[in-house]
């Protein structure tokens, strides 16, 4: 049996559908669709339309769609219908999980979706590394009937005895070929084999090939496939360009670029890299924030939500936040480092033009990644034509006015204040701290946050003023994420 020949393709638009069924009328419990109400979600999007009547019916669903189409809501709604039935299961004994690849997917997650679970009665739990373990522990202790994990936390809990997987009616799997490259599905696979057997399972992917297809033949029976393709073309709707510059033109066009009004992410290879970038966009008085895995996860948090909240429009990230981040109205993605892959080019891109808005995507090649990068674009089907430009060009310029500002929004002072004083919230150094690498040091001690390569075989990555070459990576093994 195989993912593409066993069961019917239903392709459909990733656009909401007005004209199209309601909530209600696609069998959603009344509670739930006065919560999404309340919430201002009225009409279905394609892929929440597609699966629902499947899923409602405790049908195992095989979801194939792009960032950005609604699949958090697609998977999370049939689950809370569900956890409405029964009665809240004890302490330690969750009756749904959703296995997602990222810290900040795991919270996102969550943050969408409890609060439609208090309809239900429904409480849930967010595990994840990189937080702390004994309010976790907490939590599960109290009682949940949802937990949101990394796969790496959960099995750390488990052999701890905190919880059991042994009650669970409902498992999900999000961004199953992202977990795939993270090297992550032999812990996935231990942790559905302590599922019960009968359990209703909800896979999605924006691939289906190599390992994700062992896994959905492995633990899906019969499953309804659902692909959700865009109007016209497998392509991403945002529109793509490159250009290729100098080395020293590389930063000034960076900052010309993350001045345009927006919301935007910049994609850098490296730790130090994002770090240098970021101070450098600072420096010119742009509010931008970095995000990566050499990062406390109370910092990835907040810069998160000052993204979020446009009080940072800027948000400058390695690979670890290219399927982790999903913030709609990202009108500007910039791949200041290419990416490794075509794949990855994807997945980056992804965090603009999503559930149906428009973006851009724009490319800074050096001239000797013009090639390798046109065969990527290729690969991803995509056909950018590649201008070579300079600070202050006219391209750079309309493309800079073209921008459309967000209006910040704050916070209350308890979630926005930082919990330790001085300029970005970083504590004061204390006496025994490790110092702090200077500016110009290089990056020995910076790690970037790709897959691990064998000793020796290591990128050549040039940093904003500089040359250096990429350090080791410190993506986390599946048992500490």
């Amino acid at each position: 049996m195989t993912t593409s020949d066993t069961v019917d393709v239903q392709s459909t638009l990733d656009t909401p559908a007005p004209a199209g069924p309601t909530f209600a009328q696609l069998g959603l419990p009344q509670q739930l669709v006065t919560a999404l109400e309340r919430r201002g979600i009225r009409a279905p999007f394609a892929i929440q339309a597609s699966v629902l009547p499947d899923a409602l019916t405790g049908r195992d669903v095989l979801g194939k769609a792009a960032t950005g189409s609604g699949k958090t809501l697609a998977f999370g709604l049939p689950m809370l219908a569900r956890m409405g039935l029964t009665a809240r299961r004890g302490p330690r004994a969750p009756r749904a999980l959703v296995l997602v690849p990222t810290r900040e997917l795991a919270q996102q997650v969550s943050d969408n979706l409890a609060p439609l679970g208090q309809a239900v009665g429904a409480q849930f739990a967010t595990v994840y590394g990189g937080a702390s373990m004994g309010r976790q522990i907490s939590q599960l202790r109290r009682g949940v009937d949802v937990v949101v994990a990394t796969p790496g936390r959960l099995q750390d809990l488990i052999g701890q005895r905190e919880v059991t997987l042994a009650d669970v009616e409902v498992s999900v799997v999000d961004e199953a070929d992202f977990m795939s490259d993270l090297g992550f599905l032999p812990v996935v696979q231990e942790l559905l084999d302590q599922t019960r057997p009968d359990a209703q399972r909800l896979l999605f992917s924006a691939t289906l090939d190599g390992e994700v297809d062992t896994l959905v033949r492995r633990y899906l029976t019969d499953p309804a496939r659902h692909e959700v393709k865009r109007a016209g073309d497998d392509a991403p709707p945002a529109e793509h360009l490159a250009y290729s510059v100098a080395f020293r033109d590389k930063v000034p066009v960076t900052q010309e670029l993350a001045a345009r009004p927006g919301r935007t992410i910049v994609f850098a290879r490296t730790q130090l890299g994002v770090d240098r970038l970021t101070e450098n966009l600072q420096a010119v008085g742009i509010k931008a924030e970095a995000i990566h895995g050499g990062l406390p996860q109370s910092a990835r948090r907040r810069a998160l939500e000052a993204f979020t909240d446009a009080r940072s429009p800027v948000l400058v990230a390695t690979d670890v936040a290219a399927r982790g981040i999903h913030v709609d109205d990202v009108s500007l993605v910039l791949h200041y480092d290419p990416p490794a892959d075509h794949k990855t080019y994807l997945h980056r891109s992804g965090r603009t033009a999503r559930a149906g808005a428009g973006g851009v995507v724009v490319s800074l090649l050096l001239p000797d990644q013009v090639g390798q990068a046109k065969r990527r674009f290729r690969q991803a089907k995509v056909d950018p034509q590649v201008d070579r430009i300079r600070p202050g060009d006219a391209p750079i310029a309309e493309l800079v006015a073209s921008g459309v500002p967000v209006e910040p929004v704050e916070r209350p002072a308890r979630e926005s204040r930082r919990p330790h004083g001085g300029p970005g919230g970083r504590r004061p150094r204390r006496d025994g701290d490790r110092r702090r690498r200077s500016y110009g040091e290089g990056d020995r001690g910076r790690r970037d946050d790709r897959p691990r390569r064998p000793s020796g075989d290591r990128d050549r990555y040039r940093g904003p003023g500089e040359g250096h070459r990429g350090g080791r990576s410190d993506r986390p093994a599946p048992a500490r994420d």
